[in-house]
């Protein structure tokens, strides 16, 4: 019995870990584009750093059949996007001022940030 607790307690701090403690890198963005793979429940990369008004392409791939991974949102921006199975999505974004960006699928499971400074 003891053993099924801390099971349950490691499974509980493991899911806390992933949906609000965990802190992904942040990738700079140099030339304009980047390729954004959608796969094993997260975005690769999920935290992006660009300088304010500068034009940015995402190019979406999504090889995760989930069906939370179907559709990117990006609520500040009162944009969303289907992203088919196998398929690349270009999504071109407007210049965007200073401040923060999230994006993530319609559940919010999948969670991507673009900071713009």
């Amino acid at each position: 019995m003891m053993l099924v607790n801390l099971l349950g307690l490691a499974l509980i701090g493991l899911i806390i870990w992933w949906f609000w403690l965990y802190k992904a890198e942040s990738q700079p963005v140099s030339d304009g584009q980047v390729k954004i793979l959608v796969k094993d429940g997260s975005y690769q990369p999920a935290k992006l750093t660009l300088k304010a008004g500068t034009p940015i392409t995402l190019v979406f791939q999504r090889e995760d059949a989930s069906p939370c991974a179907e559709l990117v949102v990006f609520p500040s921006l009162e944009l969303s996007e289907t992203l088919p199975l196998g398929k690349s999505v270009r999504i071109q974004l407007p210049r965007l001022d200073k401040g923060n960006y999230p994006f993530h699928c319609q559940m919010q499971m999948y969670r991507g940030e673009i900071t713009v400074v």
